[in-house]
């Protein structure tokens, strides 16, 4: 099981998305060429929306031509932080990702049969680690796209920072910078959610 703490922010569009990339100061942290991505993920849930009730995400994404499927769940133990539990495995169906992710140890999850799909995301990422002078990292993402419901999209454009290693105190510096620089607002929803609430 992974753990994961990230922090989002909202942006207005993609122009603003390249002007973040191209700032000097984030350009100085950076460690690598940012890599790219086309994501297309899928939520599923059952249709008595068990998994939505107790804030656990299943996803299944394309990133380029890898298969991914992941679950997302807060952490009892943690319940006051932001930190939530995360479980990976490449495979290329949900019947073959349900007992794999059982045996990580993720969250129980309703039977295959009942699951489907309820919403989605198709966007562009860019993603690049960042490390800071004290010794920590964080991977910087930037995605532009669109969130799907049943019948309804909405434009999907933000900025996510990921810790790797060590504390979050550079971190959340960088992004209280990064706020103020562009004039971004925290983004409080994940996809997930946001893509949730489209009809």
């Amino acid at each position: 099981m992974g753990k994961e703490l990230e922090w989002k922010l909202a942006v207005p569009d993609a122009a603003t998305l390249d002007a973040v990339l191209a700032w000097e100061e984030l350009r100085e942290l950076l460690r690598e060429t940012p890599r790219q991505y086309h994501m297309q993920t899928t939520y599923f849930d059952d249709s008595a929306r068990s998994l939505f009730s107790r804030r656990i995400t299943l996803r299944r994404r394309l990133e380029n031509e890898t298969v991914v499927f992941c679950v997302k769940a807060p952490l009892p133990e943690l319940a006051e932080t932001a930190l939530r539990g995360e479980w990976e495995v490449c495979c290329q169906t949900l019947a073959e990702a349900l007992p794999l992710l059982a045996a990580q140890g993720a969250p129980a999850l309703p039977d295959c049969a009942t699951l489907h799909p309820i919403c989605g995301a198709d966007f562009r990422r860019r993603a690049a680690l960042l490390r800071f002078a004290d010794g920590s990292a964080c991977e910087l993402a930037l995605d532009c796209g669109t969130l799907s419901g049943p019948t309804e999209t909405a434009p999907l454009c933000e900025l996510e920072l990921e810790m790797k290693v060590g504390a979050p105190d550079a971190t959340l510096a960088l992004l209280r910078r990064l706020a103020a620089r562009f004039a971004l607002s925290p983004e409080m929803h994940s996809k997930s959610v946001r893509a949730r609430s489209l009809r």
